[in-house]
């Protein structure tokens, strides 16, 4: 189906209405001219045989028919008007035009028909006896004694053609006249009335393109210009509402990317319509390739999917806690509840996913440290109780066996005081008051870790363990010694006790972008690759019973590890079973202010 312009569809409309109008109205004035001008020749022909009847009848009446005969020859001649006098049978007297001898009987003649019966007629027909087509009146010649005959008067018909003709050429150069008057106004309506719409529809064509920010042109009539006015504010308010809804949309997204919470939304087809960064990255997926997918066949989880199921059949919010294992395993607390569309439908969930993996982490450490800690404590507590008990219970008496026992309570209490020693370190460290009143100032590296190989030089030399060290240019950075040798003392003891007799611990430093590198590595037995992510985690130990045997509290490398922080550094170890360990102190120079 073809589409045409408005402007072929109202021209074309306009002209053939005005046109058909204008030929009807030509046609009936047309008819109307011939009517009025046939009437008015009649009334003529009357009046002409009012005015020689009078001339006529006493003639009738005296048989004098030839000179009727002349009679009318001579009026017919000065008024170019047919007269005929036509006796009650339909005998001819008398005619301007022919010999009546030579005439039919015009009985039958429906002029003479009519004025013998109704007492006038008329008629318009054709002549067989002139040939030619003739308006007709005939009167009666009536007197006393009744009707004496009939007086007929008529002219051709072509005096009436003629000058319709006339009126009809007048009537078609008129009509050609108004006809391109009619196009040309016609065109003009139509192309006053379509312009408008054409604009509007241009501008409506670039508000469905985005252009919002266009304006339709006031013009045209009052009723276009309203049209265009709302128009224009329809097209503002649609332009603000977009930017509205935009920016809510962009200011929602940046809100779900910031979130550390992962959130994932599905429609009521358990589609998934929105999942932010977080979430994905919980799942190792990609945000734009899971967009529009079931959430089952993206989502493998069984545990997941029962909570989404629930929330789904129970009509109600779900929480609960889930743990996915992939790669590392995450603990997901898991809260899910519907959208509303209106009261008594949904139009979708919202999930929203918090990991935490860490807080269980940070839980189970925490419980490990108070057990730790309880059992720690409670391993030399028990032997002073019972030393002591057996010191009242009669042992005191034997100076000897008292003496030993006085002994073995002393060593207990200077473990207990160790640990607790080590324990406020750690919290003061950790206690961030506490970590701002630390006093930092340029200090010798060099001298730092000579310090702190003399103060272990002793234990070194009980089991003939080689200290070496190998030191570059010396440095001066800002540090807190008193710190950073207890960090190097519990690295280099802790070398030393897992050290075999007669070995070797290298004690070395190097500066690489930035970087101030300390490490110290043993000849040991090594650490296996399971316990070296928990290694610096308080009283964790790789060998319960023999480190307790070594004299250790079990938070010496966690001391370390928060001496590393308060520097703005890190820890870490190096090692495999049979090979040696090497821990590394890693401080960043620039941020010390490197002197």
């Amino acid at each position: 189906m073809t589409h045409r312009r408005l402007l072929w569809q109202l021209f074309p409309s306009f002209l053939v209405i005005t046109l058909s109008s204008l030929i009807i109205i030509i046609l009936y004035s047309y008819y109307i001219i011939g009517e009025i001008y046939l009437q008015v020749k009649v009334a003529d022909l009357e009046s002409r045989i009012q005015l020689i009847e009078p001339q006529i009848t006493p003639k009738l009446l005296a048989h004098q028919y030839a000179a009727i005969d002349s009679l009318c020859k001579k009026l017919g001649s000065y008024s170019q008007t047919r007269f005929t006098v036509i006796l009650p049978d339909g005998r001819v007297l008398a005619d301007s035009d022919q010999d009546p001898s030579t005439m039919d009987n015009h009985r039958d003649r429906p002029e003479i028909v009519n004025v013998l019966g109704n007492g006038s007629g008329s008629a318009v027909r054709y002549s067989k006896t002139i040939r030619t087509e003739f308006i007709y009146v005939a009167e009666q010649i009536r007197t006393g004694s009744g009707v004496q005959g009939v007086l007929r008067a008529s002219v051709p018909f072509t005096f009436l053609g003629q000058t319709l003709q006339a009126f009809k050429k007048r009537f078609l150069i008129a009509g050609l006249v108004i006809t391109f008057i009619i196009a040309v106004v016609s065109m003009v309506v139509s192309r006053n009335i379509s312009r408008p719409l054409e604009i509007m529809l241009t501008g409506i064509e670039r508000f469905t393109k985005g252009d919002l920010s266009f304006r339709l042109s006031r013009a045209g009539s009052l009723e276009m210009v309203r049209l265009t006015d709302a128009l224009n504010q329809m097209a503002g308010q649609i332009d603000e509402k977009i930017r509205t809804i935009i920016q809510g949309k962009n200011e929602q997204q940046a809100v779900l990317e910031g979130m550390v919470e992962g959130v994932i939304a599905l429609d009521a087809e358990r589609k998934i319509i929105n999942i932010n960064r977080a979430a994905a990255r919980l799942f190792n997926l990609e945000p734009n390739n899971v967009i529009g997918r079931i959430f089952a066949d993206v989502m493998l989880n069984e545990e997941l999917q029962a909570v989404i199921q629930k929330t789904f059949s129970e009509n109600a919010p779900v929480e609960s806690e889930i743990l996915i294992s992939h790669e590392e395993g995450y603990n997901l607390q898991v809260h899910s509840s519907l959208i509303r569309g209106d009261e008594r439908n949904f139009s979708g969930a919202v999930i929203v996913l918090n990991d935490v993996t860490r807080l269980r982490r940070l839980e189970k450490v925490r419980q490990d440290f108070v057990a730790n800690v309880s059992h720690e404590i409670r391993t030399p507590l028990t032997s002073i109780k019972g030393f002591a008990e057996t010191l009242l219970n009669g042992a005191i008496d034997e100076p000897e066996t008292a003496r030993g026992f006085v002994q073995i309570i002393n060593n207990q209490s200077n473990r207990l005081n160790a640990i607790i020693e080590d324990l406020l370190i750690l919290a003061r460290l950790e206690h961030d008051e506490e970590r701002t009143q630390l006093k930092f100032k340029s200090y010798s590296v060099r001298k730092v870790i000579k310090d702190a190989i003399r103060l272990c030089l002793p234990k070194a030399n009980d089991k003939n363990i080689d200290l070496q060290f190998d030191s570059g240019p010396d440095t001066m950075i800002k540090m807190n010694p008193d710190l950073m040798d207890q960090a190097l003392v519990n690295l280099i003891d802790n070398a030393i006790k897992y050290s075999p007799k007669n070995s070797q611990v290298a004690i070395r430093t190097e500066i690489s972008s930035g970087i101030l590198t300390i490490s110290v590595a043993d000849q040991g037995q090594g650490i296996h690759q399971k316990h070296l992510d928990r290694l610096f985690e308080r009283f964790y130990r790789v060998d319960k019973a023999r480190s307790r045997n070594l004299g250790g509290t079990g938070l010496g490398l966690a001391i370390v590890k928060h001496i590393a922080h308060v520097h703005e550094g890190e820890v870490s170890v190096e090692s495999q079973p049979g090979s040696g360990s090497t821990f590394l102190i890693r401080i960043p120079v620039k941020k010390l202010n490197k002197t």
